[in-house]
């Protein structure tokens, strides 16, 4: 239980991370929302991953990993849009 959090915790990071070095421009986002959009998109794409059956592989499931990547742009793209709608006043 408390492996598969830190793991969650450190893939999320990555994965959050990398999301935003692909998407272009400056994200004004902070490192612990980066964090969140990580996680999120690193449970997400392992579901649907392991949905279609293509987790759980031997070796490293290079799929999957694309799957979360995919999502973190989506995500950081989607909080970027909804950050930039708010007035600063």
């Amino acid at each position: 239980m408390i492996g598969a959090i830190v793991s969650a915790v450190v893939i999320g990071a990555i994965v959050g991370a990398l999301g935003r070095l692909l998407v272009p421009g400056k994200q004004n986002m902070s490192m612990g929302l980066t964090l969140v959009v990580g996680i999120v998109a690193a449970l997400v794409g392992t579901l649907i991953a392991q949905m279609f059956g293509w987790a759980d592989t031997k070796g490293i499931d290079w799929l999957e990993h694309i799957i979360q990547l995919a999502l973190a742009v989506v995500g950081v793209l989607v909080v970027v849009r909804v950050q930039s709608g708010k007035s600063t006043t």
